[in-house]
């Protein structure tokens, strides 16, 4: 038998053990386990389902769970009907997101509200009357002055007056929030709040590309040197790596994509960071979930998928080939209805308070990287003619 004809049968063979396209008809009385099993057989359906098989894996295999989120996620409320649940039932063990979702989620802690308008009412109109909007989304421009406000007084106390990663920012803004939102006696925790209440650190990759860090700009005017907040950008990227190298030298390690964006790729480096930069033997992410509406052939990192971030060593082989999917669509079309699913699973478990860990896990990598030393020294001092190309 020639290898041509081998190669053909093998490939039968697959395709008669492969799923049949039949789906059951929809009777009303399903339950959203059920419909994603049943009537999403082909085509972005089937990539929701995979999705879905995907997230329910990494927690009944108790993996670390990273998750990013980008886009203007907290406005459209998503992380009230997602995130924020996810976190209580200790589903999402690492969440790297922008600083305007963290900033805008604190409109609703004041009282104020974000309104559904029509995306075509008229933006000329909108201005005049002081109203801003994220597409089809409205709020009075009243809400940043207030919000600024908030942040302002937040970040300008004692506690705030030395450097700090973006994880321990959001880690006090958090501890700060949860007494303000208990004593106004809201129904929700805010996202911050419920990271510092679950000990989930909250990475933020360009903290100066949000409203948050406006306020320090301000502050920083005012008070000038008397103002000691910075931000430690190398300590931070060294935390993230850190936290990585730790979970996965203690379980399998997931990462759940909301969008692109910077929030992907601040957690994706983390892996080129141990590997490319450390010279530690990382494996990369063992599940990869995207959800994202952008094309994969423009080169953005936000459409990288699996494969591609394979070849940088974001994650594993194993990952490529079982565990893998990426889901073109809007986040916010299809995740509430995985959360869902996934929760009548009975998805739960005791949080994992990476936070706590930071300081241990970079203790552990400096450890590692230490032996690594003589080899990493080579790295910076080399002379630019030895860094060409081998003949």
């Amino acid at each position: 038998m020639s290898h041509d004809e081998t190669t053909a049968a093998d490939v039968s063979a697959v395709f008669k053990a492969s799923r049949e396209v039949r789906p059951s008809a929809i009777t009303g009385r399903e339950t959203g386990l059920e419909l994603l099993e049943t009537a999403f057989p082909a085509f972005v359906g089937r990539q929701v389902r995979e999705a879905a098989r995907l997230m329910k894996k990494s927690i009944d295999e108790n993996n670390v769970v990273f998750t990013t989120m980008s886009g203007a996620m907290t406005p459209a409320g998503l992380h009230r009907s997602c995130i924020v649940p996810l976190i209580e039932a200790g589903c999402i063990d690492v969440l790297t997101t922008t600083g305007a979702n963290l900033y805008h989620d604190a409109h609703r802690i004041l009282g104020h509200r974000l309104r559904e308008v029509a995306p075509d009412a008229g933006d000329t109109m909108l201005r005049e009357a002081r109203i801003i909007r994220i597409y089809d989304i409205g709020f009075a421009e009243d809400v940043l002055l207030k919000t600024d406000q908030l942040f302002g007084w937040l970040i300008n106390a004692e506690e705030f007056q030395k450097p700090m990663t973006t994880a321990e920012l959001h880690n006090r803004l958090g501890r700060r929030l949860y007494e303000i939102e208990d004593a106004l006696g809201v129904d929700q925790h805010s996202l911050l709040a419920t990271a510092w209440k679950y000990g989930v650190p909250i990475f933020v990759g360009a903290p100066q590309d949000g409203s948050i860090f406006l306020n320090v700009v301000k502050l920083r005017a005012l008070f000038g040197e008397a103002f000691k907040f910075n931000l430690d950008i190398a300590a931070d990227v060294h935390a993230m790596a850190a936290v990585q190298w730790l979970a996965q030298n203690e379980a399998q390690t997931s990462v759940w994509i909301l969008g692109g964006g910077v929030p992907k790729n601040y957690t994706l480096q983390g892996e080129p960071t141990l590997t490319q930069i450390f010279e530690l033997d990382a494996r990369g992410f063992d599940i990869d979930v995207q959800f994202c509406v952008d094309p994969v052939d423009n080169g953005a990192l936000s459409s990288c998928p699996a494969g591609e971030g394979h070849t940088w060593g974001k994650v594993s082989a194993e990952c490529v080939e079982h565990n893998s999917v990426y889901v073109h669509t809007d986040v916010t079309a299809v995740f509430p209805w995985l959360v869902h699913a996934l929760f009548q699973s009975g998805a739960r478990r005791e949080p994992r308070r990476l936070y706590d860990r930071i300081p241990e896990a970079v203790a552990v990598l400096d450890a590692r990287v230490r032996e690594r030393h003589a080899s990493l020294l080579e790295t910076v001092t080399a002379r630019p003619e030895e860094l060409g190309p081998e003949a």
